[in-house]
Order: C-alpha cells, then structure tokens, then sequence
C-alpha cells in the first residue's frame, strides 16, 4: 500500500464517525429489489416492475403528506415571503442540488409563458419570475459533473446562498435526501442567521439522524427551522437517492409551489382561468399521482419499454453511443442523464473540445442554435456557477486547503459550462453513427410540429436512420382521469386504483403511428399522465422522473453496474460516497471496515487519475472487491472486470 493511500485513508477515518451513514434508511437494501441484477438480467419487464413497484413508497408518503395538512401552511408561509417581496430559495447538493435547479426552471418557465401571453400585473410576470434561486453545491456546473468536495464543507453552503443575498423575508427550502449533507445544512443556518425562513426538507427518520448524526441532530432540534421529513423507505438501488427521495421531494414541492401560484394568480388575475382551490391541491395531486402511478405499473409489462432499456443495453454494450434530443422536458431528461455518471461510473457528458477525455454514453442536444441559447433554455435563466477568488477560498478552508481547492474552483466557472455544446451546435461533434440510437422526449403538445418533416426531432430521427442507428420517441401523452382521480374533488382519501382505458391514448398513439411510414423500426413508449389543469403539471414531471429512472437503472443494471441493489461502480468522490463505497466493499468481501476503506483508497489511487481527466476507468467498489477475492493486481482486477462486462450476462 502507498504511504499516500495509506495517508488519505487515516485522513478519512479520523472523521468516518460523522460520515458512517449505514443507519440510514436511505442507505439501506430494498427488499423488493434485492435480486433485482438477476431478474432484470432474465427479464427486463419484470425487473422494471420491481422498480415501478418500490415507487409504492412514494405514493404511500405522499398520501401522508396530503393528509396531514401540513401544505397549506407552508403554501402560506411562501405566498407571505412573496407578497412581501422576498424570495425563495431551493438548496441541494448531487440530485437534490439537481432537483433545485429543476424546480427554479419550472417556476421560471410559467412566469415566462405568462409574460408571452401578454399578463399584465404589478408586479409584472419578469418580477416575478426573478423571486426563485437555486443553490447547488458547485453551482451549474455540477449538473454535468460532481464537483469534488463541496458537498463536505457547511462554509460552501453558507457562502454560495450568500452570494445570492439571501435576507430576511426570504424562504429557504433546504433538501437533502440523507439529512445530513453539510453543505445543505449550511444554507439552511445562513438562513436562519439572516432571519429567512427555513424548510429543511430530508428522508430519514428523526431518531436515526439525532442518535448518529450531530450536524442533522443541531439542526431537528432548533425550532427555528421547519422540518418536512419525507422518509419513504429505502431506494429501489440501494443508496441511490436520486430514485424514490427526490421523487417524493418533487412532489411535494411541486404541490407547496403550485398553492403558492393559484394564491398568487387569484389576485394578479381575479377574472383568469384558475378553477382549482389552493387548497384542493393536494388532494388532486394524490388521486392523479395514484392513478398515474398504476397506468406505469401496466406500461412496465407492456413491452415498449423494456425494448427502450434493451436497445440502450445494446448500443453501450457495443461501445456506442445514444444522443436525446428534448426541448419542454429538457431540465428532467438532463437531471436523470448525468446522474447516471456518479451512480454507475459512467463517463460523464464530455466537452466539445476535449477528444482526449472519454467518449460520454450518453448526451443531450435541445433544439436552441447556439450553446448560451441552450443552456438559457434548459435553465430559464443565466448560469449561475461559482466564481470565488483565491481569498475566497482561503477564507473557507484555510491553506492547507487552498491550492487543492482552487484548482477545483477555477474548473466549474461559466466558461466550462460552454464547452459541454447541446444546443443545435453541437450536433456536428457527435453525429449518428451505425449501432448507435437516438431517442426523442417530448411532451404529445410538441409531436405535430416537432414530429412534422423540417421539424427538430424528425431531422434527428430521420438522420440517426440514414446513418445505421437505432430510434426511438418517449411520448408524455395524456388521458382524463376516471371520475375518483379529477381534480376538482375535495376529497383527500387515497383513490380506487384504475387501469387506462382500452383506448389509452388513442390519437397520440395515432400520431405516433404516423412515423412508421418515415421510420417502421422507430420504438414508441407512451408515457401515461392525467389531463389536469395544474398551473406547474406537476404530476406529469413526477411521473417522467419515475420513467427516467426506471429506463437508466434498468439499462445500467443489465450492464452489470449492480450486483443485488447495490451499486457497485459507485465513485467515491466525497465523504459520504467514500463510506459507502467503504460499507459496500466490506458487505462483499467480508473485511472490516479500515481494512476495506484501505482497500478503497488503494483503488482510488489507481483509477483517480483518469477520473480526473475524464477518461474511462474501472469501478473502485469492483476493482476491491476482485482483488479481495482473488488476490489480484489492479491490473489483472481490471483486466478480469472488464472481461465480465463484456459478456451479455456479467458475472
């Protein structure tokens, strides 16, 4: 062993007390999924019914949420902040910093859609679309790319909002799936030192978190801060929290936002076509949550899915590569891509100008013609990305920390953002290539223009066609709910579940047909949501997350990324992430846990450098755990790995 690995492992170990995390429930196996790798590998369709079927979890928690009443409360304490001026602030770190971004993109794209209709307010749809902020650690940059160790300081957290100007009369959502992140519990307290009020919004138990966690327990019990714990169980894949907790946080917080926006239209537009009572939200939401939740469970064995999941296997399988192409749903088909590279080691989206760097499996491309125009597209803002000067740095770490830092720093800036090229402009860098595919998302709304010859998606359907690739289109199409599911029921008790219709989406399906005659060997996947009149569409956002992560983890599962529910390519590149890598390699080689953390560290030395420069490299979890087993060099671990992940049936 290295004196360096040696010395970073003892680094870590010194603190593993405050980053042990296998109490938690969100670090916990699922029972349902527990042979989910040799299920799924047997049979798609059945292993994205166990995915679906954890989703259960979500449902059950939501419908506890709607019933305890608690979002009227927090709807009002919004809607206060903003009538009074103030602002609201969603903070995360890796999915939750994620979903952040995401719900201020939501926010966002309603004020500007009321700007295009002409709304005329005081103040104006501009004001208020500006009243929204998201906070992630690393800024945007780390919605392509983990940015390493910001999740682990309380000061990043508390500079970032900050800088932000944060102040008195704002809101502060605080999400964090574990409940624990520091730099998620830094906002919070910046918060509450500027007098803001605070939501610290997780998905563990209370007792859990205060017995084994300081920074969660100093937190729970200031009742200075509003607590929403939505502990659902835990995750489908275990650990992977970008699955069922940042489900149901998108779904509360979707339901709090839309109270908060038919309050607040009811007086910008007393005569406007606001039907539904703030207060019936949640209520509706629950009913047509449930039944959109039991129309997935019957498109997961309905086929078009699981061929979706094998053609993706596929394509990686043989080491090409899949571009999406979205425009509505751009935010959410971003969010689950580049998720897939810290949770499964793969590589992440690669900037235009950096052959040197791994070929990423996936991309996006939206429909913008230049790059800054994508990004605002995706975003509805400007990028917001970290710019801190060496004294800013110095101030939050100190010089022992300082040069490894800012090398971090000056990395995840605007300019880097640029080079990552999905607007219309960077479809040259990565054209169609034979064996490779491209699939279209989109909501049926943009299926007659879009799918119409000349359109965005028909040109890079039609290309990836001429080049020898493989097609497919995930439609979000739309069916008025059974009578128990409408919204303008007041009834909060959980609905009768129903299945589609015989003629489920009859005319999208109709349209979609259509593009047999330019494209027979395309796949179409209709993605079931209830017609509604929800100002966000909220529920058609909470079903697309749960498609998108049951399609990735499925894919990733059949390429051997998983083995049980773990994922075991996970990349340790923060405290919490080096434990469970830890916690993993110890549950499957049988050492204790110094024992296994110095196997990780080792590992990590080894592949580190190409991680670094974006290259492809072997799962640390992996690599330890064969050299365990077999006692293996790196490179005979790595060698043997690799051999396995090209079998159709890893081992």
């Amino acid at each position: 062993m290295s004196h360096n690995a040696k010395s970073r492992s003892l680094e870590f170990l010194n603190v593993a007390d405050q980053f042990k995390l296998g109490v938690l429930v969100t670090e916990s196996p699922h029972p349902v999924t527990a042979n989910l790798s040799d299920v799924a590998r047997e049979d798609i369709a059945a292993g994205l019914r166990q995915l679906f079927e954890v989703d259960d979890d979500v449902i059950r928690k939501y419908g506890e949420f709607a019933r305890s009443g608690r979002a009227a409360g927090m709807a009002q304490t919004v809607l206060q902040a903003l009538e009074g001026g103030g602002k609201i602030f969603f903070t995360g770190c890796g999915s939750t910093g994620r979903l952040s971004i995401q719900l201020v993109s939501i926010w966002r794209d309603f004020w500007q859609r009321q700007q295009a209709r002409g709304l005329r307010c005081d103040p104006g749809p501009g004001e208020w679309e500006q009243r929204a902020w998201s906070v992630m650690a690393g800024g945007d940059f780390a919605l392509i790319k983990a940015v390493e160790g910001f999740e682990d300081f309380t000061a990043f957290g508390k500079k970032q909002i900050a800088d932000l100007g944060v102040a008195k009369g704002d809101v502060v959502f605080a999400i964090t799936e574990g409940g624990e992140t520091s730099f998620v519990i830094g906002t919070a307290w910046r918060g509450v030192e500027v007098g803001a009020r605070v939501f610290f919004v997780y998905n563990n138990p209370d007792d859990i978190l205060c017995d084994h966690v300081q920074r969660s327990r100093e937190v729970i019990l200031d009742p200075r801060i509003e607590k929403i714990n939505l502990t659902t169980g835990p995750m489908a894949i275990t650990g992977s929290t970008r699955m069922q907790a940042t489900s149901i946080q998108l779904a509360v917080v979707l339901t709090v936002l839309e109270m908060v926006l038919r309050g607040l239209m009811a007086r910008l537009e007393p005569a406007g076509p606001c039907a539904l009572d703030p207060a019936a939200v949640p209520g509706a939401f629950l009913r047509q949550l449930t039944w959109m939740h039991a129309a997935l469970k019957e498109v997961a064995g309905g086929g078009p899915l699981a061929r979706l999941v094998a053609m993706e296997e596929s394509v990686y399988r043989a080491g090409r590569r899949n571009n999406y192409f979205a425009s509505r749903f751009g935010i959410d088909v971003l969010t689950d891509t580049t998720e897939r590279s810290p949770t499964f080691c793969t590589p992440p989206f690669r900037k235009w100008d950096d052959p040197a760097a791994a070929e990423s499996w996936a991309f996006l491309y939206v429909p913008s013609a230049d790059t800054p125009g994508a990004w605002q597209h995706i975003l509805k803002r400007h990028p917001q990305c970290v710019d801190w000067s060496e004294d800013d740095v110095r101030a939050l770490v100190g010089e022992e920390k300082l040069s490894q830092t800012i090398q971090v720093v000056r990395k995840i800036g605007a300019a880097e953002l640029m080079r990552f090229k999905i607007g219309r402009d960077g479809l040259e860098h990565r054209p169609p290539m034979p064996g490779g595919s491209a699939v279209v998302i989109l909501d049926e709304s943009e299926c007659g223009e879009g799918l119409a010859p000349g359109g965005f998606y028909r040109e890079q359907l039609e290309a990836a066609r001429r080049a020898g690739a493989h097609t497919a289109i995930l439609c979000v199409a739309r069916q008025a709910p059974p009578e128990a599911a409408r919204p303008f029921s007041t009834r909060v008790a959980t609905p009768e579940i129903t299945k589609p219709a015989p003629d489920f989406h009859s005319r999208v399906a109709d349209e979609l047909a259509r593009v047999g005659d330019w494209d027979p060997q395309c796949i179409p996947v209709l993605v079931p949501v209830p017609e509604t009149d929800f100002l966000l569409d909220g529920v058609a956002r909470v079903g697309l997350k749960l498609v998108l992560n049951a399609l990735s983890t499925c894919t990733m599962v059949r390429l051997g990324r998983v083995m049980g529910n773990y994922m075991i390519w996970v990349m340790a590149s923060n405290l919490k992430l080096i434990d469970r890598a830890t916690r993993y390699i110890q549950h499957l080689t049988g050492l204790d846990y110094p024992a296994a953390n110095e196997l990780l560290f080792e590992s990590v030395e080894y592949v580190e450098p190409r991680w670094k420069a974006d290259k492809a490299y072997p799962p640390v979890v992996g690599l330890s755990v064969m050299r365990q087993r077999h006692g293996l060099s790196h490179e005979q671990a790595e060698a043997r790995l690799m051999a396995e992940l090209a079998s159709p049936h890893p081992a």
